[in-house]
């Protein structure tokens, strides 16, 4: 037997990646670049939770500042950071003119259709 003590192997408990995550450089990159054209795009999906009136309902968007807001489904409006809901993660970063959103939402949602895929151009 060896008389060595044994070296203690210690695993990082997660992985190597950049400090801030990949919406930074989505918005600073594709979002300030929207923004100089004075575009926003905003994508949806919700789908209705059976047996139920709530929705479930995740949707982003990114581009110009004023628009980013606007570019997500209409049955979203006001619930960006609101707590209104069964469940709410919202999220937004502005970096200069440039703005991203993101949310996912499971609750009652008014004029949320039984399932919809949304892509709004502005």
């Amino acid at each position: 037997m060896d008389d060595k003590p044994r070296e203690v192997v210690r695993y990082r408990y997660r992985y190597r990646r950049f400090g801030c995550g990949g919406g930074f450089f989505l918005v600073l990159t594709v979002g300030i670049v929207m923004a100089l054209f004075n575009l926003a795009v905003g994508v949806g999906i919700s789908v209705r939770v059976p047996f139920t009136s709530a929705n479930f309902t995740i949707a982003a968007s990114i581009g110009q500042k004023d628009k980013a807001v606007a570019a997500l489904p209409s049955y979203t409006e006001g619930r960006l950071g609101g707590n209104q809901n069964v469940f709410n993660n919202s999220t937004t970063m502005t970096i200069g003119p440039a703005e991203g959103a993101a949310e996912v939402i499971l609750g009652r949602q008014d004029g949320a259709p039984v399932f919809d895929l949304h892509l709004d151009v502005r």
